[in-house]
């Protein structure tokens, strides 16, 4: 998380040089860039403001932001009446209207339903074919699905770089070997 927050020049590097060519468009953390008081359309101008659109651009492209959302009329009710699954709806129906060169995603498909996942799933291979895309996640399937390479960090460091599909396996090799150590006492298989 620190390192994303680094890239998207919410913190500070405390040494080395982070260089960022291009709009940077990011889902971190669910209420990043939120007004808990006001309402769904209220933060879609606030939120995209951020971002740099203005309100004449987010004028233009509020009606495909609402239908990327689908929330209905609670667009217009506070959300901190939104439950977490409208809440990722929200926010990512808004970065995925910003003109990003660069996207950076952190584990925030893991909240919405099967529909909203697999249309955010399309937006994301569509962006990947044009844009840069950062997808962080667990979920090995999601990874392979999106991403043509991979790194595997562990606390801090790298483990494993390469090809989704190789390090996916990796991960996932790694994880059932630890799994099965715990069950067998700490004694490798």
């Amino acid at each position: 998380s620190t390192l994303l927050q680094v890239l998207t020049g919410i913190l500070a590097a405390d040494s080395g040089e982070v260089v960022v060519r291009g709009r940077v468009a990011a889902l971190l953390e669910l209420g990043a860039g939120f007004n808990p008081d006001f309402t769904g359309r209220q933060n879609v101008y606030i939120n995209a403001g951020i971002h740099g659109l203005s309100r004449q651009q987010v004028d233009a492209r509020l009606a495909d932001i609402l239908a990327f959302a689908d929330i209905g009329d609670f667009i217009d009710q506070p959300v901190k009446t939104y439950s977490s699954g409208m809440f990722v709806r929200l926010a990512f129906a808004v970065i995925a209207h910003l003109d990003a060169d660069i996207l950076i995603i952190d584990e925030a498909l893991a909240v919405g339903d099967v529909y909203f996942t697999q249309k955010c799933m399309r937006f994301l291979r569509d962006f990947a074919s044009r844009g840069t895309l950062l997808f962080v996640s667990h979920d090995t399937s999601s990874v392979i699905n999106l991403c043509q390479r991979a790194l595997w960090l562990e606390q801090g460091r790298v483990r494993m770089l390469g090809p989704a599909k190789e390090v996916s396996n990796g991960y996932l090799g790694s994880f059932y070997e630890d799994r099965l150590n715990d069950l067998d006492g700490g004694q490798p298989a």
